[in-house]
């Protein structure tokens, strides 16, 4: 059904999360508060073809739209696998004498002590193009030796002359004096103006060598590549007529201009499934449920967070690329703040195959877009964990995307049977039931894992599903950890894209600056924060927001000697009305309270100091869904059989449309519950109920037999 011309300027927002293998939208009427959403698969070898292409679709049931467009809030996974494929730029390195080796001597930690085979990433900048500077900075910022313009002009040549694209520069104790970067990023622009340079002072003005080198070379490694894309995707979107602003999502839960994006490609790594997780915070609000699991499987991956008194948690650390993907060490650090994520090696794409011992495999690897699933009838030969689902009953291979993508489910169990059950010997169905099981195990290991490590209890922990596979694995990941009860939203599919709409615009900022908190000088240290929220309020102005910005305060201190920090968040105040008792106490309880004591005659020190920028999002709501007819059986599609993970063996599932199922509705599995974008799996021993705004809660029974109470 064709919508009217939409002419009222900013009418419409749309969202568009650019994952492994479909790209998502959400389009949004600000005006009537209604939604309308697309999906395609997405194109590796161009994402923004596959923007256009999903805009294109839109167009022909809302046309006008894009001209009403107030803003487009931009997901992508290009930085990300720009550099797990290493096909990023050319990058040189300007650091101080000594010091070109910092990228392969890391901390001289092995990730795995046993394993005398284990490999490390190599360095994303070759040892060539990693030249050294004379300078040298005292960690007080006192210059011991300055700099040889004279001697960078040169060097900045040969990198030149060996076809370097991009450059790092990152020199010892800059954070606290970056006068030096400063002078090589000048004479850069006056001898290379083309040139892009990311400076360590500009980039992570943070203690720790080798993290602040590492961060600063990925930001140089993906820079070129990203600003290629922002700038294609832009001119894209004005040709179609689109004269808002573009946001880009980062992964710190907020958003941000394309000409920050475009400086700072290393904090939009996680920037899709980092939405699925504020979208889960949004709702938490909604129903006021302060924990819960965010489950967010996709086509390529699995993501999932533990959101604990209605926050999710930021890290200042994180890894990408690694070498043994799920061993922490053997990946490349890079210190920016993104949301608390876990990423398990699941999607639907994950191909499943028979290992050197002759035991089956799900993943890590996966199918993604190109060629995909079996199923897809694109080439590809590998069973997937989407040719499971399919064989099992799960998907209908008539209705994926709505029809619009037609599976073949001969095609599926012959690559299952050829490739999984023949080499084990077990009937078709029975193999594919081990692809599914197996890779909700696999996420159930992880998950318990996750929970525990954050202190919370996954007996009692609601599981929020978001991505195409997310509800058909839900129902499998919560009986083997035990969560009693799931939340499904309103267009799952595309939960993250949905998840644009809920996040602000934010930036965050920091500096290192080490004093000991007997010794420091409150009104400098204010001043210090008042330079930091001048810069992160410059940052929101250039992403088009006049509002009134807010800013949040946190210090990181630790004692003196510690080699870790304790955050600690602080009331935004002039920060010398601050008492150096008052801060020791805060520093105190807060270590208490994570280790269980802490050491009052110990000294503590100032280490670095953080502000998150801020203005409130558009607001954004859900609106209540209207009950035009209370007939469940109006709701029946049909009938299907699928396999019970419980009897171990098919049996009759009712399959509702999800369109069509109204406020109050309840039943009892076995059930599948059908839209567009996605599909829910309800066990027999399940009830599932549709709340006002579309929501359905699915109930599961307790080892007593009883049930948990619904509150919603």
């Amino acid at each position: 059904m064709k919508t009217e011309h939409a002419s009222t300027p900013g009418r419409f927002r749309l969202g568009c999360d650019i994952g492994g293998t479909f790209t998502d939208f959400v389009l949004v009427d600000d005006e009537t508060g209604a939604f309308f959403v697309y999906k395609c698969l997405t194109t590796p070898a161009d994402p923004s073809e596959a923007v256009a292409y999903g805009i294109g679709r839109l167009l022909e049931t809302h046309p006008g739209f894009v001209e009403a467009l107030g803003e487009v809030i931009h997901g992508t996974t290009l930085v990300i696998n720009a550099i797990i494929e290493r096909k990023g730029a050319k990058t040189g390195l300007m650091t101080t004498e000594g010091f070109k080796d910092v990228l392969e001597l890391g901390r001289e930690l092995r990730y795995d002590a046993y394993d005398i085979f284990a490999e490390y990433p190599e360095p994303l900048v070759p040892r060539p193009f990693r030249k050294e500077i004379r300078e040298r900075i005292a960690s007080d910022g006192r210059i011991l030796k300055p700099l040889d313009a004279a001697q960078v002009e040169r060097v900045l040549k040969g990198l030149l002359d060996m076809g370097m694209e991009s450059l790092a520069v990152c020199l010892i104790n800059s954070y606290e004096n970056p006068a030096h970067e400063r002078r090589i990023k000048e004479i850069v622009r006056e001898k290379a103006p083309e040139l892009t340079v990311s400076t360590s002072f500009e980039v992570l003005p943070q203690i720790r060598e080798y993290e602040r080198t590492s961060t600063t070379v990925t930001n140089a490694y993906v820079r070129p590549i990203t600003e290629r894309y922002l700038k294609k995707l832009s001119r894209r979107l004005e040709d179609m007529g689109f004269s808002g602003r573009l946001y880009i999502m980062l992964s710190s839960g907020g958003i941000t201009s394309v000409e920050t994006a475009r400086a700072f490609p290393v904090r939009i790594i996680e920037s899709g499934p980092t939405a699925a997780v504020i979208a889960s915070q949004h709702y938490g609000k909604m129903f006021a449920v302060e924990d819960m699991f965010c489950f967010d499987m996709g086509g390529t991956t699995a993501k999932s967070c533990l959101i604990q008194k209605g926050e999710a948690g930021l890290v200042s650390t994180f890894e990408v690329g690694r070498v043994q993907r799920f061993k922490k060490g053997s990946g490349l650090p890079i210190q920016v703040p993104v949301v608390d994520l876990m990423e398990i090696g699941a999607g639907g794409g994950s191909i499943a195959r028979i290992n050197r011992m002759g035991l089956l495999q799900v993943g890590p690897d996966s199918a993604g877009a190109d060629p995909g699933p079996v199923c897809y009838q694109r080439g590809g030969t590998q069973p997937t964990v989407t040719d499971a689902d399919l064989v099992l009953g799960y998907l209908d291979p008539d209705y994926f995307l709505g029809g619009t993508m037609p599976l073949d489910k001969s095609l599926a169990e012959q690559a299952i049977t050829e490739k999984v059950a023949a080499v084990l010997g077990t009937p078709p169905v029975e193999a594919a039931f081990g692809i599914h099981d197996l890779i909700n195990e696999t996420m159930a290991s992880a998950a318990k894992t996750h929970i525990a490590e954050k202190g919370g209890n996954p007996q009692l922990v609601l599981i929020l599903a978001f991505g195409g596979a997310g509800p058909v694995h839900a129902y499998g990941l919560a009986k083997k950890i035990g969560a009693p009860r799931i939340l499904v939203p309103p267009m799952a599919g595309v939960g993250s894209a949905l998840g644009f709409f809920t996040a602000p615009v934010a930036f965050d900022l920091s500096r290192s600056h080490r004093v000991q908190l007997d010794n420091a000088d409150f009104e400098a240290l204010e001043g210090l924060f008042a330079d930091l929220e001048r810069d992160g309020a410059a940052v929101l102005q250039s992403a088009g927001k006049a509002e009134a910005v807010t800013f949040q305060r946190t210090l990181s201190m630790r004692f003196v000697g510690q080699g870790s920090e304790t955050d600690l968040p602080i009331e935004r105040k002039p920060f010398f009305h601050f008492s150096k008792k008052e801060i020791r106490a805060l520093f105190d309880a807060a270590y208490r309270k994570l280790y269980g004591r802490t050491y009052p005659e110990t000294p503590v020190e100032f280490v670095t100091f953080k502000v998150r920028a801020r203005i409130p999002q558009v607001p954004f709501k859900i609106p209540k869904r209207k009950a035009e007819q209370t007939d469940l059986a109006s709701c029946i599609k049909g009938v299907r059989d699928a396999f019970s993970v419980n009897r171990r063996a098919f049996m009759p599932f009712t399959v509702y449309d999800r369109l069509r199922l109204f406020p109050g509705a309840s039943f009892k599995g076995p059930a599948i519950v059908e839209e567009k974008e996605s599909t829910i799996i309800i066990g027999e021993d399940a009830r599932a109920t549709v709340d006002d705004y579309g929501f359905v809660w699915i109930d599961l029974e307790t080892q007593n037999g009883g049930r948990h109470a619904q509150a919603v």
